[in-house]
């Protein structure tokens, strides 16, 4: 019999390991891929966002409805101490202007490396292709089946996005709890372009105010063949999942009184896209989001600049979705997030019924979670 079991190899359950084992407990990590922590690798290969630099209480609010559940969590583990848990493993950080925070080398790898190797030398016992089968601990391996009887364990098993590169969501038929329905968060949204607008497919729109509900954003997206994209996007994607339709601001440093002063400027035979150029230094993506969400143009241009209504086909399949909603509901578990039906069995990360935005608050809340599970299951083993 091991100690401890981790299921899944993620940033939440290699996070459990590590509490787990530098208090000289025996860990064994299953993970169903052939390597670990593919999600955070993909997500480093534009840049390893860990975390932000934010005052807390805002940072807290990113979490939304799960914000209350999450505060102790986020409090013993939030910005500063995952910043001071990366420079711990050799990584030097660094902030962006945009208030992210990344290590300098911007990939995960680095890290990941780091952190696999003081695993390593605490014992850890890491077993890939193995992938749990069912609700008892069994597990289809290399080796054929194999059943483990621990003390503890920590699910960290995903969601449901990105299934190739492990979150797949299989768990749910066996758990054994009922399950908030999984939904995609931070995710792009289909949009049936007109023709005019193939031209324009791969184009970033940058400096623009993205506004969903109550919600308004400063950032920028990416107009592809399939849609809208991208970190602004992501950033109200709550919001249009849940049915708020989306306006765009294309100037968000000049008010509509400014727009129309400059637009009265003597424009004589000039094209009105020259004129756009010419007055408002409006690109050429803007002008033909402008023409394709505007038609036909008012006279009076200003307020459709300020606030363009986008008009969505609904969002992204699920399995591109960066993340997911739904999953293990807090109901079924109690603080130490332990389920409540399964006495010694932890849960944490994307698994979790919570969502946060990207830029640093998604991957901080894995972290933290896994963590407190590890605290969680600690102090299970010691009661025992």
């Amino acid at each position: 019999m091991t100690d401890a079991l981790i299921i899944g190899a993620g940033p939440a359950g290699l996070m459990a390991a590590d509490v787990l084992s530098a208090a000289g407990v025996k860990v064994v990590v299953a993970e169903a891929k052939p390597s670990v922590a593919r999600k955070l690798l993909m997500a480093g290969k534009s840049g390893l966002n860990l975390t932000r630099d934010e005052a807390f209480d805002p940072f807290l609010a990113a979490f939304d409805t799960a914000a209350p559940v999450l505060r102790p969590m986020l409090e013993a583990f939030g910005p500063d101490e995952v910043r001071h848990w990366a420079e711990g493993l050799g990584q030097e950080m660094f902030t962006g202007s945009s208030g992210r925070v990344f290590p300098r080398v911007m990939k995960a790898s680095p890290l990941l490396r780091a952190w696999l190797r003081r695993l390593d030398g605490q014992g850890v016992t890491l077993r890939t292709r193995w992938r749990w089968t069912d609700g008892a601990f069994r597990f289809e391996t290399p080796e054929g089946m194999q059943d483990i009887r621990p003390k503890v364990a920590v699910l960290a098993c995903g969601g449901a996005s990105w299934a190739r590169l492990g979150s797949d969501g299989a768990w749910a038929n066996w758990i054994g709890v009922p399950l908030a329905p999984f939904r995609p968060a931070n995710m792009g949204f289909h949009v049936d372009w007109s023709d005019h607008m193939t031209a324009h497919f791969g184009s970033p729109v940058k400096t623009v105010a993205l506004s969903a509900g109550d919600m308004r954003v400063r950032g920028e997206f990416v107009v592809s063949a399939r849609g809208v994209e991208g970190g602004g996007i992501y950033a109200v994607s709550r919001l249009l999942r849940d049915g708020h339709g989306l306006t765009i601001d294309l100037m968000p440093d000049l008010n509509e009184d400014d727009l129309r002063k400059r637009l009265a400027r003597r424009r004589g035979k000039t094209s009105l896209s020259n004129h756009l150029r010419k007055t408002l230094r409006l690109d050429p993506v803007k002008q033909a989001l402008l023409m394709e969400f505007g038609r036909p143009l008012p006279d009076d241009l200003a307020p459709l600049i300020k606030a363009l209504p986008v008009r969505l086909s609904g969002p992204r399949p699920m399995d591109e979705a960066i993340s997911t909603a739904g999953g293990v509901p807090f109901s079924a578990l109690d603080g130490t997030l332990m389920l409540a039906s399964q006495p010694g069995v932890f849960a944490a990360g994307e698994m979790l019924d919570w969502e946060a935005p990207t830029g640093g608050y998604l991957l901080t809340g894995c972290l933290a979670t896994g963590r407190w599970a590890g605290q969680s299951a600690l102090a299970w083993l010691n009661k025992a």
